[in-house]
């Protein structure tokens, strides 16, 4: 590997730990660890911002020759992502409990709480998010400055096709978030099932959103892949947070959450867990 990419991967892991720390340093002053929820979001934006630094600085040192439009787009993009995600969060959760997950880690882990919190929270969410946002750093240092771009109709499929992923990844995880916080404030829902509005085609369309929008920068990121072998390492972003929604600490850890109440089975019965289809026959 270049030892000038090392560096960049460098800049954003330090960028990232310090960042994790601070949150990790709030999240104990407020003892509530759902800081690191809203510093998710925020990671990735730092991330944006030393892979810009890179492209400017270590690549592109002859800034006449000008930024790459497309690693333009794909970091403008995350940073939308980012800003609206962390805000959401920071509204929905500032001065409220902390979240059931965190709640019994704490009680769990008992007096080795505040060390498992640092390294098994917040340090690896920071090593997740550097996995995650590997397209981006990767695409910060191999496209090639606007003087010397020459797209073909690959590229430029690409970049259609990353973006409308993209868009419905947005719409899904922004609509999604948006239907549920309305439902929660009507009192007369407390301990019923959100299953209206896209809810009624995928139990998490937040957690679809997401993945589908880390598909589409992944695509927008293959514009300047060198071959096969590149592209397929720029996959192991998207490929995690899938998994992890999948099967870590999205829906296969809410779900948990619901083992035993009708209302949800039946939702689970009439309603695809993931990727949005028609409701099932006879659902409500």
């Amino acid at each position: 590997m270049d030892k000038y990419l090392l560096i960049a991967f460098a800049i954003c892991g330090i960028s990232v730990m310090i960042h994790q720390s601070l949150a990790f340093v709030v999240a104990l002053i407020r003892k509530n660890n759902g800081i690191a929820d809203i510093a998710w979001g925020l990671g990735f934006i730092i991330i944006c911002a030393c892979s810009l630094f890179v492209h400017s600085l270590l690549i592109n040192i002859e800034r006449p020759l000008g930024f790459n439009p497309t690693f333009i787009l794909l970091i403008t993009l995350v940073t939308i992502w980012g800003l609206r995600l962390s805000g959401y969060l920071f509204i929905r959760n500032w001065n409220k409990p902390e979240d059931w997950r965190y709640a019994n880690w704490r009680e769990e882990w008992g007096t080795k709480f505040f060390l498992k919190s640092y390294l098994q929270v917040f340090l690896l969410q920071g090593f997740l998010m550097l996995v995650i946002a590997s397209p981006i750093i990767l695409s910060g240092f191999y496209s090639l400055p606007a003087a010397l771009i020459s797209y073909s109709v690959v590229h430029y499929t690409l970049i259609a096709t990353g973006i409308t992923v993209w868009l419905i990844g947005f719409f899904f995880e922004a609509v999604g978030d948006s239907q549920l916080a309305g439902f929660k404030q009507d009192p007369a829902n407390k301990g019923r099932i959100m299953r209206y509005g896209v809810w009624q085609y995928t139990r998490h369309p937040n957690y679809f959103g997401e993945a589908s929008m880390w598909w589409g920068i992944f695509l927008l990121s293959c514009v300047s892949a060198h071959g096969v072998i590149d592209i397929l390492r720029r996959a192991i972003g998207p490929a995690t947070i899938t998994f992890m929604l999948l099967r870590v600490s999205g829906v296969t850890m809410l779900e948990s959450k619901y083992k035993g109440n009708k209302e949800y089975e039946d939702y689970q019965k009439r309603t695809s867990a993931f990727i949005p289809m028609p409701t099932k026959k006879g659902a409500v």
